[in-house]
């Protein structure tokens, strides 16, 4: 079916609210009904993410419904008695309206709804789906996008996203509604009556905060000296406000000051239309209100409240939002050194990284004596490997991290956790505080020991049908091009993610890549340095991660902004 085919269809279509048809006929634009319809919001392994509006490649009821109904068969037909799902959403615009529709689609299934009575994190949505022994779950959110986004996220019973072979068959579930009027749903007061709609709320939270305490490591400093930390935190209109002080409130954190403007949950994100924890902009309010509350500490969570951004100040006064890859970097040292302090360092604990990750902390770990796995990018694959640990006692979990501002410590969540990670930079700073140190004196340190280790991404943003076809014909272009040499210095492997290969460009051997596949090109280069280019899996962009080291943080710096350029000229001769 054409995409003017499917234009016209949902005006004809009965099941299509009055609302959408109105806002389509309003479309003068030929190109922005093709934008629309030209394909299907597509189902990968983290569900849906799209622009808000009408159309099958929009964020709306019916795309949310069709998605839901395919989800409610499979749980239906997957799991006997009476199977539920547990469902989350967060502050963005119909995050609502969606869980509420999901909820009641479940409902006419059989399947027992567990909805949050208000919004709440994506990790407290994983932390229920286990609490409650639920067959899977939802999360309705778009994270750090921009307000005209929305999103669905489908976890599975282990309470982490839905593996691979799970989302094949939702997918194919999905695939087998062949309109919105065969997509089934219930009244709230049937379900309700029937027993299919359950509230959840402070019992789920109480257990998930009890939880998060236990992970503090300097249990007696955080006791004695939590309220000397002066904080200040910027929800930036999400999830995060409530959960966030209540950990750091029970633990002794008594000085946290909150960004007034920022702190109410505000779809529309008024004061950051980015509201995105990695985009300095989000803490301009946070740096005037640091005149005069002079913090250890400025942190701020995105609006699902899974990623945590920090700011710290340096030497001459400035003050610099740190990289995923620092905090990264800084939580690993911390958390492997408190351990060793306290006498609790498992013999065979393990940190896990993603491919794009930095690769400072292998080194970090080494030291410590504890290993450092690699999983592809995407929280879940680290989300599998504490499941498959726990279940073998094979490894210890100690921490897992991602370069995108995710972190997670603990065992009792299966996604990163912005609530986690507040708590342990917060200790972590009054940690160094108490030695007389910041927390840009502690990232110095580990610069010294380790090595200056540098790293950036460059986003290449192209939206569309014709966007689309530029990423993908792009990838190709480097997956069928051999770099010999990238900014003067020779490449020594590339590795293929898709294929699942990687070559020795020395010597022409291959070897198998043992992770799953994914569409990802990997360059390892003479001097250490690395880039790897992959497609977006939530937004319409193409990302280049590229990282280097160097003697000092000015040369590390300057061989970063150099090796970038290079990396970015190799790239854009794919979209020529």
């Amino acid at each position: 079916m054409t995409y003017m085919e499917k234009y016209e269809s949902w005006l004809k279509d009965d099941s299509v609210l009055p609302e959408f048809k109105e806002e389509l006929k309003a479309i003068t634009d030929e190109k922005e009904i093709e934008d629309r319809f030209y394909q299907d919001l597509e189902f990968g392994t983290a569900g849906l993410r799209g622009v808000l509006g009408a159309g099958t490649n929009r964020m709306n009821e019916h795309t949310v419904g069709k998605a839901t109904e395919g989800l409610a068969r499979y749980i239906a037909e997957t799991f006997p008695g009476t199977p539920s799902c547990a469902i989350a959403y967060d502050s963005r615009i119909k995050s609502d309206t969606f869980a509420k529709t999901a909820a009641l689609i479940l409902a006419a299934h059989g399947v027992k709804a567990c909805l949050f009575e208000s919004l709440r994190p994506v990790p407290m949505l994983s932390y229920a789906v286990r609490y409650l022994n639920a067959d899977a779950g939802i999360v309705i959110t778009a994270s750090h996008n921009p307000k005209q986004y929305n999103g669905y996220k489908v976890y599975g019973a282990y309470g982490g996203q839905l593996t691979d072979e799970a989302a094949d068959i939702v997918l194919s579930k999905i695939g087998e509604v062949a309109s919105f009027g065969d997509v089934k749903s219930m009244s709230e007061d049937e379900a309700i009556e029937k027993g299919l709609l359950v509230y959840i709320g402070e019992e789920v939270d109480k257990s998930y905060i009890d939880s998060i305490k236990t992970v503090t490591v300097k249990k007696d400093l955080v006791k004695e000296s939590a309220s000397e930390l002066q904080i200040i935190y910027t929800p930036l209109h999400g999830s995060g406000n409530v959960p966030v002080r209540r950990v750091l409130g029970e633990l002794g954190y008594t000085s946290v000051h909150i960004v007034k403007e920022q702190e109410a949950p505000d779809g529309n994100f008024p004061t950051a239309p980015y509201p995105n924890p990695e985009n300095p902009a989000v803490f301009t309010l946070a740096l005037e209100m640091a005149k005069e509350v002079k913090p250890d500490i400025i942190f701020g969570t995105d609006p699902d409240c899974d990623r945590i951004g920090v700011v710290v100040t340096e030497k001459d006064g400035g003050s610099r939002v740190l990289t995923g890859n620092q905090t990264g970097m800084l939580l690993t040292y911390y958390l492997l050194n408190a351990l060793k302090e306290e006498g609790r360092l498992p013999a065979n604990g393990v940190v896990i990284k993603t491919i794009v990750s930095t690769e400072s902390v292998r080194k970090i770990a080494a030291s410590y004596g504890v290993e450092l796995m690699d999983v592809l990018t995407g929280f879940k694959y680290i989300g599998e490997k504490i499941e498959e640990f726990k279940a073998t006692k094979e490894k210890t979990f100690i921490f897992g991290f991602e370069e995108s501002f995710g972190y997670l410590a603990g065992d009792f969540v299966r996604d990163k956790d912005a609530v986690v990670a507040s708590m342990l930079v917060c200790e972590m700073a009054l940690y160094y505080k108490k030695k007389g140190m910041t927390l840009y004196d502690a990232l110095i340190e580990v610069y010294e020991k380790y090595g200056y280790f540098n790293e950036a991404i460059v986003s290449f943003t192209l939206e569309g049908k014709d966007g689309q076809d530029k990423i993908r014909k792009c990838i190709e272009y480097m997956r069928d091009t051999t770099l010999t040499e990238v900014d003067g210095v020779r490449t020594l492997s590339k590795e293929d993610y898709k294929l699942r290969e990687k070559t020795d460009l020395l010597t022409g051997r291959k070897e198998e890549i043992t992770l799953p596949s994914s569409n990802v090109i990997k360059y390892t280069l003479e001097d250490d340095s690395w880039f790897v280019v992959r497609p977006s899996g939530t937004e319409p962009k193409m990302k280049a991660y590229v990282a280097v080291t160097g003697k000092d943080l000015d040369d590390s710096r300057n061989k970063l902004e150099a090796f970038k350029k290079a990396v970015v000229d190799a790239v854009n001769k794919g979209f020529e």
